[in-house]
């Protein structure tokens, strides 16, 4: 059993009614547990350090394991619908309909922000400045040379190389995508109308198209006069030269923790503890523009009651000691309003039977004290 003072000090700053649920979970979390009880997930390749950290953490005190493969949302939301992964983990919010088509829910697991990065002879962290517009004519191939004059009005002072652009872009179906599109959606007309919002493209000809974060992380670094899109938390890892943005604002402004706060706090999330649509181009002086959300999906009912049950108790744990390991990540945890809606999703998960899995070890857990 979890020590119940432990639990209070970890609980304090959320609602009495969400932390009594969760604490009553955690009061049951098994230990010792062997590999052949191993939680699996997959899916987001931008959230794996969240849950890498939170795996490590998890095992260390609970002796269960957490298997994560991080091969792009697109491919987690598949294999969750396979029912071959305990929990699918996405960057993108899949629209009601679809879920309830595949018997499915979806929670909020953290917040995050997308940054578009550049090797250029140079060029620092946080020097190059570029807005929606001009950031979406790169991507449409339009824009070709790093000395071109669009690029040159935004950066006066800046020595430009006389370089050509090589664009690096995901080649899987990515959540990083489908947002960094949004965003250009809303900036961009040509964009808008020529290439839309998805989490897949039929990139041009010449754009150096590579899986994973890790595959773009490794092609910027190695390929001068280059330009990609990655989670923060992998340009703090591999210190790479992040660009800045104009925002909603007018204001150009650097990716940081503080800036996917102020964009997080401007928009329905807080304000209504929803968490469906898109983070991106919020109001609010110093916000990131491309700021978002990333998700857990599970099945609503539940075929293997006990292996959703481990999933079920790591992420209630999560929720309850993974504060510090989220900024350590260079993720900001979910408002209290959107973690109680999170929860709530938790607890409804059933098994075949009709139980709900989580609220029956909350009945269980009163029972016991």
């Amino acid at each position: 059993m979890s020590d119940p003072a432990f639990i209070n000090l970890a609980l304090r700053p959320m609602n009495k009614l969400f932390s009594a649920a969760l604490a009553s979970l955690l009061a049951f979390a098994p230990f010792g547990a062997t590999m052949a009880q191993a939680i699996t997930g997959a899916g987001s390749s931008a959230a794996a350090p969240i849950y890498q950290s939170w795996a490590q953490a998890y095992q260390k005190a609970t002796g269960v394991p957490l298997i994560y493969e991080p091969i792009g949302s697109s491919a987690g939301l598949k294999k969750v619908r396979a029912r071959e992964s305990s929990f699918g983990a996405s960057d993108v919010s899949p629209a009601d309909a679809e879920l309830n088509k595949d018997g499915l829910l979806i929670f909020p697991v953290a917040i995050t922000g997308i940054a578009p990065v550049v090797n250029l002879p140079k060029v620092g962290d946080g020097q190059l400045r570029l807005t929606g517009e001009v950031l979406g004519r790169i991507f449409l191939g339009e824009l070709t040379q790093w000395n071109a004059p669009d690029i040159a009005k935004l950066n006066p002072g800046l020595a430009l190389p006389d370089l050509p652009i090589k664009v690096v872009v995901r080649s899987d179906g990515s959540g990083t995508t489908y947002n960094f599109a949004d965003y250009l959606s809303k900036t961009s007309a040509a964009w808008k109308s020529r290439q839309g919002v998805k989490s897949n493209f039929e990139w041009p000809s010449g754009f150096v198209a590579v899986k994973g974060s890790d595959g773009v992380v490794k092609s910027v670094k190695e390929t001068p006069g280059s330009i990609g899109y990655v989670d923060f938390g992998y340009v703090k890892d591999n210190a790479l030269a992040a660009v800045q943005l104009r925002n909603l604002e007018g204001e150009f402004v650097k990716p940081s923790l503080q800036a996917f706060r102020t964009a997080l706090a401007g928009s329905d999330w807080s304000t209504k503890g929803t968490f469906t649509g898109t983070l991106t181009e919020q109001t609010g002086k110093g916000s990131w523009p491309i700021t978002m959300g990333t998700f857990v999906v599970m099945p609503k009912v539940a075929d293997q009651p006990d292996q959703a049950l481990r999933a079920l108790k790591f992420f209630v744990w999560a929720f309850v000691n993974g504060d510090a390991l989220v900024q350590a990540n260079n993720f900001v945890r979910l408002p209290d309003r959107v973690q109680a809606s999170a929860f709530k999703a938790i607890s409804s998960i059933k098994d075949k039977a009709g139980n709900p899995i989580g609220m029956a070890l909350m009945a269980g857990a009163a029972s016991a004290r």
